[in-house]
């Protein structure tokens, strides 16, 4: 059996990765892909927590644009994360994992609030935890909450499931040159301009020594191989 680098990973889901090649929503086959390559990490005995988006749904962002609150948006878009946490942990059942949804907006009826204590609890139970709400504040994207989870839940790293597999020196599909970096530290990704994450979320991680590797969520095993400590996306290290 392979042995995973990390005992506790905090994975940040895009809403748009729920959508697969539809043009909004969330797509069966695509849900239950992505379930089954986080069966095949927690089957390894990895304790995971995920912060999802809601961009399939709702973009704050795109609210803001036509004229919209921006609070008003954002809250809107925190309400879409939770629809899919709910979808994640749906399919996470019928797979027979066994995954607990907490939200940072109290909405009791419908899922649990946010405990960090019960959370890691969780965890420790080797339940799958899916945080849903962003960080429950406006202004903040789901980028931040997964930065903000990671660290609160002691995550080991924080593992950015994107379309791409890693970060590069340019955007490969418009570059055919363009190179993947196997890591780079978190300086060198700033003075280089290179769009990680959002600043907020890039500098909680880089104060609180949390590294990221961003990695293609549609790559087969990408996501085990990450964990297990192999060459795989990027790794953003301190």
């Amino acid at each position: 059996m392979t042995t995973p680098k990390y005992k506790r990973i905090l994975l940040k889901l895009s809403g748009e990765a729920l959508m697969g090649n539809d043009a909004y929503g969330i797509n069966p086959q695509v849900i239950a892909g992505i379930c089954g390559e986080i069966k095949a990490v927690a089957d390894l005995g990895v304790e995971i927590g995920v912060v999802i988006g809601g961009g399939n749904i709702f973009r704050g962002m795109a609210g803001t644009a036509t004229g919209m609150d921006r609070a008003t948006a954002d809250y809107m878009g925190m309400l879409a994360t939770v629809m899919n946490a709910m979808a994640l942990s749906d399919a996470m059942r019928q797979i027979g994992l066994n995954a607990r949804v907490q939200s940072a907006l109290n909405i009791e009826q419908v899922i649990e609030p946010y405990i960090r204590g019960k959370a890691i609890r969780y965890l420790e139970e080797g339940k799958i935890v899916i945080f849903g709400a962003g960080t429950g504040n406006p202004f903040f994207t789901t980028d931040t909450a997964a930065a903000l989870r990671g660290s609160e839940i002691g995550a080991e790293i924080v593992l950015k499931a994107t379309k791409v597999d890693g970060i590069y020196t340019a955007d490969p599909k418009k570059d055919p040159s363009a190179t993947r970096f196997d890591k780079i530290s978190f300086n060198e990704a700033i003075s280089k301009n290179l769009a990680v994450m959002d600043a907020t979320a890039f500098a909680l991680c880089r104060d609180q020594k949390l590294p990221i590797n961003v990695f293609s969520i549609f790559k087969a095993g990408a996501l085990k191989r990450v964990v297990c400590g192999e060459d795989e996306g990027t790794l953003v290290y301190c």
